[in-house]
Parts: structure tokens; sequence; C-alpha cells
């Protein structure tokens, strides 16, 4: 059941991160995936700065700032390829 809520809170971080760094639909796979890497990213960064997220909302707001800082950096390595 774990698992169940990893991915949907996977997909919908990822889906607000989109939104938020207005990327438009990126479709549901590339949301969920978004989504996990921004969860990882987001828990590194928040523990780096001493925060914590617990339950479900927090969850979602660290997942979510971890997927838009993950959206940021691929945007700034794509601009610097071009």
């Amino acid at each position: 059941m774990n698992l169940v809520w990893f991915l949907l809170i996977g997909v919908a971080a990822g889906w607000l991160a989109s939104q938020i760094m207005k990327g438009g639909g990126s479709g549901l796979v590339t949301d969920l995936i978004m989504g996990v890497i921004g969860s990882i990213l987001g828990g590194f960064l928040f523990g780096l700065l001493g925060l914590s997220a617990d339950g479900a909302i927090g969850s979602l707001v660290t997942a979510t700032v971890g997927a838009i800082v993950l959206i940021a950096g691929l945007r700034l390595i794509n601009r610097r390829r071009i």
C-alpha cells in the first residue's frame, strides 16, 4: 500500500511542478518520473536544510519542491547545450 501512495504522490507532485514551472502537460509517465525523482531530491534538499515534512501533505510538498528543482536544473542544462 505504501508503494501505491508513493506513486500517487509522485504523479501529483510531477503534475504540480510542471504546472508551476509552466511546462504544460508532460504526460502521466513523465509526471510520475519527475515526481519520484523529485521526492528523492526534495528529501535530500530538505535534509540539508534541516527541514522535515510529515504526512501525505508534507510528502507532496517535499516531492513537488524536488520536482521543481529538477525541472529548473534540466532547463538550465538544455539551455547551455543550445
